[in-house]
């Protein structure tokens, strides 16, 4: 269970910075344990000064967003919106040039013009994204906030706010924690919320699946369509190789609540076989390379009846499938 909001503030927030502390003080030990680690593994998979460095620049940044965050408080500046978004934007920066820097991640996306900057005339957006690898929403949101200009908002795991500034933050932001076992009912309760609430640059961001791509959950999904006699999504679902069927109900539930909105879909690949902190730590390559793509689709051109959207929502799930199988075929043979 999570610890009440008090706990998590005076435990586990300056636990952080006690911590960061601790590996600042102590780096150049764990670089000495990092580099004799390696020496027992092949060349390929010496990587371990790396996740060194890059635990210790993520915890960093974490202790100063919460120095930043208990500053905002003081100041009287806890419920201005446009300094949170500020802070996460300058976060995700930093995480994302080290990740550059340290793992040489390369990130392509081939997308609509970002010169839709469209000031006081802008659409808010629905973002329907794959789910797969590590570091996908972070990466998202990171090109949302600094290409975009747009406001996320997300509906997360509670069990995130174990992290204190991941906490901190979004909990002052238009974003939604939900309970683990709290069922579908509540989640798209609370992207109707978020979506109704909507203006000209927010973005609220869904990832249909529910979660990663396996196998395993992959053929429970189609188990559980087949179940429900939805006979011919299952087929559908069959017929995809990298993803899980989407669960319709929370894009449709956004959709209807700001019918407004043009809706984006992205596809990525590259690092999605990573999944587990194990797969990270014994396969991440070298250079880490993630391509992706963004399609945009005007309200005006979503289908009206629901049965429809389905039919629509499958579509698009099919060409990122197929968008995926021609990534992974050109990676191959380039």
């Amino acid at each position: 269970m999570l610890p009440p909001r008090i706990l998590r503030r005076l435990v586990l927030a300056p636990l952080v910075i006690v911590l960061t502390v601790f590996m600042v003080v102590t780096l150049p030990f764990w670089l000495v344990v990092a580099a004799a680690a390696a020496l027992r593994l092949p060349p390929p998979q010496r990587r371990s000064a790396r996740f060194v460095w890059f635990a210790t620049v993520w915890l960093t940044l974490e202790s100063a967003v919460l120095v930043a965050c208990a500053w905002l408080w003081v100041a009287g500046g806890a419920r201005r919106q446009e300094h949170h978004y500020a802070l996460i934007k300058w976060f995700l920066e930093k995480v994302y040039t080290t990740a550059v820097h340290i793992f040489q991640l390369r990130v392509d996306v081939e997308e609509p013009d970002p010169g839709e900057r469209e000031g006081r005339s802008a659409k808010p957006i629905i973002v329907l994204s794959r789910h797969a690898g590590p570091g996908d929403s972070f990466l998202l949101i990171h090109h949302l906030l600094d290409r975009y200009e747009r406001r996320p908002r997300i509906v997360m795991k509670a069990a995130l706010q174990y992290d204190p500034s991941l906490d901190v933050v979004i909990n002052r932001l238009p974003n939604a924690f939900v309970p683990r076992k709290s069922g579908q009912t509540l989640v798209i309760e609370e992207i109707r919320r978020l979506a109704a609430t909507m203006s000209g640059q927010d973005a609220l961001v869904i990832f249909p699946e529910g979660g990663n791509f396996t196998p395993r959950r992959r053929q429970k999904a189609i188990t559980r369509l087949e179940e429900k006699g939805l006979l011919a999504e299952a087929e559908r679902a069959r017929g995809m190789d990298h993803l899980l069927p989407p669960r319709p109900n929370g894009a449709i539930a956004a959709i209807e609540a700001c019918p407004s909105a043009d809706v984006v879909f992205v596809a990525h690949t590259g690092l999605d076989d990573l999944v587990t902190l194990h797969d990270i730590w014994r396969y991440l390559p070298i250079r880490a390379h993630i391509t992706a793509k963004w399609w945009r689709v005007p309200a005006a051109d979503i289908p009206r009846d629901r049965e429809e959207r389905i039919r629509w929502l499958y579509d698009h799930w099919e060409r990122i499938d197929e968008w995926i199988t021609a990534q992974r075929m050109a990676s191959r043979h380039g």
